[in-house]
Formats: C-alpha cells, structure tokens, sequence
C-alpha cells in the first residue's frame, strides 16, 4: 500500500502518488481489470476512451500531456509494462492483484461505511453510526472535563 500510495523514482524518473482516494485513479484500476483480458495488451488511446467512460467525460477533452501522464505513472509504480517494440503496454500481475484489492475494497469497505456515518446516510441505528455517536460523546465529555471552550 505504501507502494502505491508515495511518488516512487525509478531510473531517475520521478512519478507521484496512486491516491486511494483519488476518483480518477479508482477508474484507472477499474481499467486495469478489464485491460488485463486483452490477449494483445491496450494502446493509449484505448485508456483514453475508457478513461473518459468512467469519469464522465468524453474522449476530446482529456489531453495528451494527461494521457501519457497516467501509463508513464502506472508503469513506474509497476502496474503495468510496455509490450517490447509496440506503443502498446499489459497489465503486470502486481497490477492485477492491487487493481483488484483497491477495486474491491472501495466497492466492499470504503462506499458503505462512508454511507453509513454521513448526514444523507441511512438511519443512526447502524453499529457504526452507534459507535460514531458514543465517540462523540466521550469526546464531548472530555472537553467539559478538561473545561475547554467548544
């Protein structure tokens, strides 16, 4: 996760972060899951129109400079390598595996917890919903102990 989640130097090439929170980067997983079932790999463009797909843009307005900034920075993280004399790259298994396991971690974890403790979420009778008002509380507490102003 550390991997990932820090800009990474490879050959002197520096490359930023893959954010597990980053919407843009949660689609380029996504991509990699699919890509990964291609027999000849994916070119640029085909990221650039499946890209576009999940984030709700279309093809055009995505730049150049974006889309050879995303290959170049999941080829260094290791996610994916080029296919050897072609414009053309394949998803690594690393990429697989950490595409997979982010993919299904926001899915499983990350989107119904965070359904549960916000504002719109369902009703505060949830177990984590619970336990977020008991911390409230105690935090509550605390302040008025330590006679602190709110």
């Amino acid at each position: 996760m550390h991997q990932l989640n820090r800009p990474v130097e490879v050959n002197g090439q520096r490359t930023s972060a893959l954010r597990t929170t980053d919407l843009r980067v949660l689609a380029l997983w996504h991509i990699l899951v699919w890509f990964r079932l291609l027999p000849c790999g994916f070119a640029n463009r085909d990221l650039r129109e499946q890209l576009a797909v999940l984030t709700g843009q279309t093809p055009t307005t995505i730049t150049q400079g974006r889309m050879t900034y995303d290959p170049r920075r999941l080829r260094l993280h290791g996610m994916i390598e080029r296919i050897p004399k072609t414009h053309r790259y394949r998803v690594t298994p690393f990429g697989l595996r950490a595409a997979l396991f982010f993919t299904r971690i926001h899915a499983r974890l990350y989107r119904p917890v965070v359904a549960e403790v916000i504002a719109n979420g369902p009703p505060e009778n949830t177990p984590l919903a619970r336990q977020f008002a008991r911390l409230e509380e105690e935090i509550d507490k605390r302040v008025q102990r330590a006679e602190l102003v709110a």
